[in-house]
Formats: structure tokens, sequence, C-alpha cells
């Protein structure tokens, strides 16, 4: 299927929706899904080396996902250091986006609030934690997302038909394609079906 790919996104954005119902389908508590959504985004980073994506950024969590209940917000935090923390262990120019100054962002994550670069640092990786648009649009020396590029296509998964926040600068020009099914059930034959449906969108920029 590879080889029929014409066009491959330089930068995708990804939303792993469907934790939360993911775990409740298995009969477990809301914040377990959390951490069966780690695996699933290791397997993608493996699948863009692979094609040859260039930039990859990944919802963490959101400002406004802190709302949520006390073990849910420590569930996500920690899947969220586990993610980044197994990010180090590969080839990797890491960025990790989000309000440091609030007490939700993990202090384990301060390391990486500057772009570092692990391994031949083949694919960049950003990873929002603690984001919110808001925050991310009202900094005074301009947009704290500086530093990431301009989204080619953004995958949501959990059928949900909604941005909720994500990058809204580096989202503006991007083509979104939403999959119905669960985070935690993560399949190869999910992206490629979306990047099947990218070879057929019409870029014009506005043009």
């Amino acid at each position: 299927m590879l080889n029929n790919f014409k066009r491959i996104p330089a930068h995708i954005g990804v939303i792993p929706d469907g934790n939360r119902r993911w775990a409740v389908g298995q009969k477990m508590n809301k914040g377990d899904g959390y951490h069966y959504g780690i695996a699933p985004g290791f397997q993608l980073y493996d699948l863009c080396l692979d094609i040859g994506v260039k930039e990859l950024t990944l919802y963490g969590f959101t400002t406004d996902n802190t709302k949520r209940p006390a073990d849910q917000k420590e569930a996500f935090q920690k899947a969220c250091v586990d993610a980044v923390m197994g990010l180090t262990k590969r080839d990797a120019e890491l960025l990790v986006l989000g309000n440091t100054k609030s007490p939700s962002f993990p202090q384990e994550l301060l390391p990486f609030t500057e772009r570092v670069r692990f391994g031949d640092g083949r694919l960049k990786v950003n990873f929002l934690v603690n984001y919110g648009w808001e925050w991310d649009l009202r900094q005074k020396d301009g947009i704290a997302s500086a530093d990431i590029s301009r989204i080619d296509l953004v995958i949501r998964w959990g059928g949900r038909m909604r941005l909720s926040g994500f990058l809204p600068v580096q989202s503006v020009y991007a083509d979104i394609y939403v999959l119905d099914e669960l985070w935690p059930d993560f399949l190869p034959e999910q992206l490629y079906k979306a990047i099947e449906w990218y070879q057929s969108q019409d870029i014009t920029l506005g043009g």
C-alpha cells in the first residue's frame, strides 16, 4: 500500500481520542484507558518513520482536560510522562509544549520544553501537554508554538468532528480526517486509510 502513496504529508497532527470510552467498553475505570493509549503512539511513530513523515504532533492533554476527576487527571499525566520518556529512547527531535507555569504540568517533562535531539533525530516529534489554544496565542513574545511547522494532515480518532483547540495556527490549512475507531484500538490500516484519503485532497492554500 505504501507504494501507492505519491504524496506523503510532511507534518501529521494526531488527536488520539477515545481512551475513556475504550476503557468503559473493556469494563475498566475511565482513567485506565490512558495507559493503553501509550503503545499505539509508539507504533504510529514507527510507521511515520517508515513512510517518510518529517514531523509528528501528538495531543497529550489540554488545560480543559485538567477539570476531570483527580484519578483521570493523574492517569493522563502519567501516560504523557511515560510516552515522552519512551520517545527519548528513539530517534527524535523532541519538544514538549504546554503551560509549564500551571501545577498541572508534569515537572518531569520540564527538560523537554526546549527541543532536544535523541539518536539521529530523524523525526520531529511535538507533544502537547497541558496545552491550551488561548495560552498558546496570548504569549507576549508571539505564539508559544512558533517552533512547530504548519500541519498538512490532522487525524482524529474517536469519531468527534472537531479540533478541540489543536494548534489553531498550524492547523489553519490542514486537511482533517476523522476515524470512528477509538485510539487504543489503533491499527496501521487506520493511518494508511487517512493517507490514502489525503492523496485526493486539493491543496491550494487559498490560491
